[in-house]
């Protein structure tokens, strides 16, 4: 099952709940996809 939670803040992308498991990241109040997490934790762009 999947749940529509939100939007990425960084690029808008759509971020789900699936299965009950949060797919994204929460940084510093603002939701992520998992590739604009990535890309802030590695300093990519």
């Amino acid at each position: 099952m999947r749940e529509l939670i939100g939007e990425c803040g960084s690029c808008g992308k759509p971020i789900y709940c699936k299965d009950g498991f949060f797919d994204g990241d929460q940084i510093d109040g603002k939701l992520l996809c998992n590739e604009c997490s990535d890309n802030r934790d590695t300093g990519s762009n």
